[in-house]
């Protein structure tokens, strides 16, 4: 490559065997932008100004990484960055990158996207577009990072956080409810959903992991402490939150409708003293509020744990839908 083609960021010329790819940001500053990958001509990514990515920010290192397409396949390396470099939740020195993986940098993540191989080039605008872009978006309060669970969902987006070690407030708005994921060094201590204390908050995070569309932000670390704090790893709360969540629409499927109107037995026949403790909390929540949603709400105890004994409950005759 001429210099003068080096200085000002044009292309290459284009390769007939060569599949076109981007890179979408789809958190952090430049959210909704996207920047070429072209064959045999690395991107540089990091803090210094004379870069091909420019990411100023704390946690990018001026020389973080470097990204190249070369023959069929696209690498991205880490440059002894501080903070390392993150691929699908990973943290990498080198590794292959593929359509639809999810890229970690600093409070960036980027996705790599094939894009039209016809498209007019803008290589040697893609600096500029970036920047255009984040103007568009700029708000008078700025989030640390920013994006949609349709683009990266939130097992994914946890995943990246705690292997990332990130501090600070996940919170994620749907039509209905807006949670809250609280974070200490990539550890969830504390979770909430529409700030209410019903809801334990290891309950709350395996409610959220059905969450499927809506928005995210990492707001700043919360000072406040909260009388249930746990502190457990990401990967903890995943495996058992995803174990439990099939489990519980596997029972649901045997139970009403969540909006069912239920109630005790009229009359009830089987004897109250056969009943655990947990199982008497569960018939006494089904009186008082009437409906499955309203007990799952309620319980102190998991999902799982509530439709397992409200399934037991049915089957023995002391709840009946009325």
């Amino acid at each position: 490559m001429d210099a003068s083609s080096k200085l000002t960021g044009a292309p290459p010329a284009p390769t007939s065997q060569c599949r076109a790819y981007a890179l979408r940001f789809i958190s952090g500053k430049y959210q909704g932008g996207e920047f070429p990958i072209y064959p045999e001509k690395p991107i540089v990514v990091g803090r210094s100004s004379d870069l091909d990515m420019v990411l100023v920010e704390d946690m990018v290192s001026r020389r973080h990484a470097r990204i190249a397409y070369s023959g069929d396949q696209i690498t991205i390396e880490d440059l002894g960055s501080t903070n390392g470099t993150f691929v699908n939740g990973e943290k990498v020195k080198k590794a292959r990158l593929k359509e639809g993986d999810r890229v970690l940098i600093g409070t960036s993540i980027l996705k790599v996207i094939a894009v039209d191989q016809n498209a007019p080039p803008q290589g040697m605008d893609a600096k500029q577009n970036l920047e255009n872009v984040a103007a568009a978006r700029r708000t008078s309060q700025v989030r640390t990072m920013s994006g949609s669970l349709e683009e990266v969902p939130l097992p994914d987006l946890l995943q990246l956080f705690g292997t990332s070690k990130k501090n600070g407030v996940l919170v994620l708005r749907t039509e209905d409810d807006v949670g809250r994921i609280y974070l200490r060094k990539g550890n969830v201590y504390y979770a909430t959903i529409n700030d209410s204390d019903d809801v334990p908050p290891v309950k709350a995070c395996y409610r959220m992991l059905t969450w499927e569309q809506g928005s995210f932000d990492l707001d700043p670390p919360d000072d406040r402490q909260f009388s249930e704090e746990v502190d457990l790893t990401v990967a903890e709360i995943l495996m058992e939150g995803m174990r439990q969540l099939d489990e519980f629409n596997r029972l649901k499927e045997g139970l009403p409708a969540l909006t069912a109107k239920i109630g005790v037995s009229q009359p009830l026949i089987p004897p109250l003293r056969d009943l655990s403790p947990d199982e008497l909390d569960v018939l006494q929540m089904a009186h008082n509020y009437g409906t499955i949603s309203q007990v799952l709400q309620k319980s102190q105890a998991t999902d799982l744990q509530t439709a397992t004994i409200l399934q037991k409950l049915f089957k023995a005759n002391y709840l009946e839908v009325r």
